[in-house]
């Protein structure tokens, strides 16, 4: 598959997020939406990825924005990760890989000198027509809604 660029389309999906419900891209046409991957639940990097996401939550729904997260893990961990960081968003399982895949982000990591096959953290900011207007690659975490809120100043 051909690596996705800012101004096209964003790949449609369809899987289950912590609660076991179905959840589909074409369930926020209209919406502007903040889809972030992120290798793995309660890890220091997504943890304060998704707390940071937590704690600005209110701000990035006045800017008109619903945040999907989206990792490798089961249904399972996604419910615990929610429950005990009190997360306000959906974290979709994509188990099967079937979702990083269209979105061309499993492949090859290196971390302490050991190479294994994961999830590349990126965040894409797709408008209401569905279009990804902005791909945010290696997210500072501690400060990804900053990041977000200025990078969809440069698109508007």
């Amino acid at each position: 598959m051909a690596v996705l660029k800012e101004g096209s389309k964003a790949p449609a999906f369809k899987a289950v997020d912590q609660n076991g419900e179905s959840i589909s891209l074409a369930d926020f046409k209209g919406k502007k939406v903040i889809l972030y991957f992120y290798p793995k639940d309660d890890t220091p990097g997504c943890t304060a990825q998704a707390c940071n996401l937590r704690d600005n939550n209110s701000a990035i729904i006045k800017k008109g924005f619903q945040i999907i997260g989206v990792s490798t893990d089961d249904v399972k961990s996604h419910k615990k990760f929610e429950t005990k960081y009190e997360l306000p968003f959906p974290l979709v399982s994509d188990s099967d890989k079937k979702i990083v895949d269209k979105y061309n982000l499993w492949g090859e990591k290196k971390f302490m000198g050991r190479t294994y096959m994961g999830t590349t953290r990126t965040t894409f900011l797709i408008d209401e027509t569905g279009k990804i207007v902005k791909i945010i690659a290696k997210p500072d975490t501690a400060n990804h809604t900053e990041e977000i809120l200025e990078a969809w100043k440069e698109v508007k």
